[in-house]
């Protein structure tokens, strides 16, 4: 698809920086958010604005959501004035919302009726990489699907995973985000009896992130925790939602789960107590405040900043599939 007018739904943390990423690279891109101020960021930035989804949809080649529930997606979907009704064979839709995977199949096989494509694109690294391209991306569709829309997966993200069938990224973007979730919790109680013992924040930090306890988590939300901002530009009510996907997922499979339950009633607690818009990782709040302690070191980002140059971005072939072409 040469040249393709591209729209993009929902302007929030991680949409308007991926909105971003397509202006920036100089594509045709059309915006619409709820929210009036957004969109006339964007157009300043040289976007156009579309008045509906219907509008956008009849305008565009590809349409991209990235809303913050399933109901708001399924609104902007089949709605009145949604998409749905301005698809036809040629156009794209690529919902790269956290969302369910049964929901995006059901939305995706009425847009498959009309004769357009459909995939599920969700991404993962934060919103720091979102703002600079180098995002991961998954992929869910059939393989022909993929291929139409990779260059444009490209430069959204820099690491780009065709998962499988419709859906199956929606699966694992929800498995991540709760495997996220838990080292948040786990990293959290740690720095906490850190900082009881006596030690030194800093040290700590270090500590862990030359050693096997290390991750992702730890290299970007524990710099937030420990600068005291806390801000890694996620709140409580969306782990809650997608810890509650992949709960749903385990309970739809009858898997007996142990430590999801209880991460999710952590959240649900700390949502109740704080706030469902405090920041997620002041989940650690909960273990500070009873030892009567504020977990903090010194020279930590107050944001997260990616400093990787943007390039542009590839697809990831599972080393399976590597070793069985070689």
């Amino acid at each position: 698809m040469e040249n393709p007018r591209i729209g993009f739904i929902g302007l929030g943390n991680v949409g308007g920086k991926l909105a971003g990423s397509l202006l920036r690279n100089g594509m045709n891109v059309t915006v619409r958010d709820l929210n009036p101020e957004l969109v006339a960021e964007y157009v300043a930035k040289g976007a156009k604005s579309a008045e509906s989804p219907r509008a956008m949809a009849e305008h565009c080649d590809i349409v991209i959501t990235c809303l913050p529930s399933p109901a708001a997606c399924a609104a902007v979907v089949e709605g009145a004035d949604g998409i749905l009704s301005a698809m036809t064979k040629g156009k794209v839709w690529l919902e790269m919302s956290t969302t369910d995977a049964d929901e995006i199949q059901r939305l995706a096989g009425l847009v498959q009726a009309t004769g357009a494509l459909a995939m599920d694109c969700p991404v993962s690294g934060g919103c720091h990489r979102a703002d600079t391209g180098n995002i991961s991306i998954f992929a869910g569709g059939d393989r022909a699907a993929f291929e139409t829309v990779l260059p444009i997966l490209t430069i959204l993200g820099r690491r780009v995973l065709h998962t499988g069938a419709l859906g199956s990224a929606s699966k694992l973007k929800v498995v991540t985000n709760y495997l996220c979730t838990a080292h948040l919790v786990a990293l959290a109680e740690a720095l906490t009896v850190c900082k009881v013992a006596g030690m030194d924040m800093n040290t700590a930090y270090e500590a862990i992130r030359i050693s096997s306890g290390n991750s992702f988590v730890h290299e970007t939300e524990s710099q937030v925790i420990l600068n005291g901002s806390r801000d890694i530009s996620f709140t409580m009510d969306l782990v809650i939602k997608d810890v509650g996907l992949f709960d749903e997922i385990a309970r739809d499979l009858k898997v007996p789960l142990e430590l999801s339950p209880l991460i999710l009633n952590i959240f649900k607690e700390s949502a109740k107590a704080y706030g469902p818009r405090e920041l997620s990782p002041n989940v650690i709040r909960r273990y500070e405040e009873p030892c009567n302690v504020k977990v903090l070191g010194e020279g930590f980002p107050a944001l997260m900043v990616d400093d990787e140059p943007e390039e542009r971005g590839y697809e990831v072939v599972p080393r399976n599939r590597q070793k069985a072409k070689a």
